[in-house]
């Protein structure tokens, strides 16, 4: 039976419809808790779709001992790139498939009212514009700006030879894909109001540093309702890239 591996580094981020997407087109799903002391699979078999899910840690912390994980995974995944296997890289999981790819990963900035570039952690509701909806396969059915949940300080650059699939005023490059077997998207679709809220409660220091003081009680309050209008489009464009990749690889 074909498999979607998913890595998962965090209790609170998990895959959320992803893995429902999955299973709905016949894959087995096998979610790999590296939090937990799981080990990070050496290889992927013929025909699995390999998940990378988010994190509060990043690139810069590969050499961490707290993370020892992350460098297997970036291992994995120069290995999957290489054999041009399916791979799916969600918010950490892009940065990491960014960097996989030899791009380099750094902290997103913005310039203050005095044009001096600050640290911008982009972190709430908000929208992307996709790019290229007219002929992208993973955009077909959807619109030119679709909503999402964002959670991150850190960008990243293009990969050589990747193409960019989504952007806004923030953060230019909010999805890619290589060829048409690997995708990032440093965005967020796949959650739940309640995930939103174990965020919101449990990362609260990191919403306030972005959002101020009433940031996380605000995105708690407005997560039903944003959640619901994410899920259609998410849906959408997750089931897309699953196809995609999953036509690359019979």
């Amino acid at each position: 039976m074909r498999r979607a591996i998913i890595l998962q580094h965090l209790d609170r981020e998990g895959p959320g419809f992803i893995a429902d997407l999955c299973q709905q087109r016949g894959l087995g799903v096998n979610t790999v808790r590296l939090d937990r002391g799981a080990s990070v699979p050496a290889a992927l078999e013929i025909g699995d779709v390999l998940v990378v899910m988010g994190g509060s840690m990043g690139v810069a912390d590969i050499a961490d001992a707290r993370y020892p994980f992350l460098a297997r995974e970036v291992e994995l995944l120069r290995r999957v790139l290489a054999k041009k296997q399916p791979v799916l890289g969600v918010c950490l999981g892009a940065q990491l498939l960014a960097h996989a790819a030899g791009s380099r990963v750094y902290p997103n900035q913005r310039p203050d009212a005095l044009g001096v570039l600050r640290p911008w952690r982009e972190v709430g509701f908000g929208e992307v514009t996709l790019l290229g909806s007219d002929h992208e396969p993973s955009l077909v059915g959807l619109p030119e700006r679709v909503p999402v949940l964002h959670w991150h300080g850190d960008t990243f650059d293009l990969p050589v030879g990747s193409v960019r699939l989504a952007q806004n005023d923030v953060c230019a490059n909010q999805a890619f894909r290589i060829g048409r077997h690997a995708f990032g998207l440093q965005f967020h679709v796949e959650t739940d109001a309640a995930l939103v809220r174990a965020w919101a409660e449990e990362d609260s220091d990191f919403v306030r540093s972005a959002l101020g003081p009433n940031g996380p009680s605000s995105i708690v309050a407005m997560c039903e309702k944003a959640v619901r209008e994410m899920r259609g489009a998410g849906e959408r464009l997750i089931g897309n890239i699953l196809d995609e990749m999953l036509a690359l690889a019979d």
